[in-house]
């Protein structure tokens, strides 16, 4: 049997995974056509800018809520990400071969959703319910089938925001968004030996803590 955490979520469409956000990867834009709408939002093409919120407004969404655990909060912090990436537009350049748009946006949602994780830990609020595109219970589907289902996504859920928020962050991007080891280094400033690092004890934490919880 596969192991869902080694799972490509581009290829894969495995439940503990959870389902990859609509639009969250578009086929048909290829790198060169997002380079001439970052080129041309940089130079004040709103129309293109709007064309870069449509294609990663779902993997932000996503990766924010799956980083904060308000599904909400996460709502605001996109809107907050694309305002903060607007305005800070001209900063982005492509200096380097592996610049990308995505990596550049992901750290800025980052940083967004850690200054509501600080927020929340000074004004703590109650946790909400977890809710997601796995709980909508298809046409002719079996309810107990879906039931198990959520209730494994639910503790999938919570084991993961058990995690420590470095953890947690790289575990996000590797699993539920495809993005390299490389990748997920430039998002959060740091090696691909610590992101190596940190995955490792992400899925060797999950892996223990599932086990736990399934026997409960």
């Amino acid at each position: 049997m596969s192991d869902p955490l080694n799972q490509d979520p581009t290829t894969g469409s495995h439940m503990l995974l959870g389902k990859a956000p609509a639009g969250w990867y578009n086929p048909d834009m290829t790198d060169l056509m997002e380079r001439d709408l970052v080129e041309r939002a940089r130079e004040g093409d709103d129309a293109a800018f709007a064309a870069l919120m449509t294609r990663y407004k779902g993997p932000v969404l996503n990766f924010i809520w799956r980083l904060t655990g308000d599904r909400d909060g996460a709502e605001d912090d996109a809107q907050t990400t694309f305002v903060r990436a607007y305005r800070n537009l001209r900063r982005f350049s492509f200096r380097r071969p592996q610049d990308r748009f995505s990596t550049w946006l992901f750290e800025i949602a980052r940083n967004t959703a850690l200054d509501s994780l600080r927020r929340r830990r000074r004004h703590p609020a109650q946790p909400l319910e977890l809710t997601s595109e796995a709980s909508c219970q298809a046409p002719g589907a079996d309810p107990a089938g879906e039931a198990g289902n959520r209730e494994t996504e639910r503790m999938i859920h919570e084991a993961v925001m058990e995690l420590p928020e470095d953890q947690r962050t790289a575990l996000v991007l590797s699993v539920y968004h495809g993005l390299s080891q490389a990748e997920v280094a430039r998002v959060m400033k740091t090696t691909e030996k610590s992101v190596e690092s940190r995955l490792y004890r992400a899925r060797q934490f999950l892996r223990a803590r599932l086990a736990e919880l399934m026997r409960l």
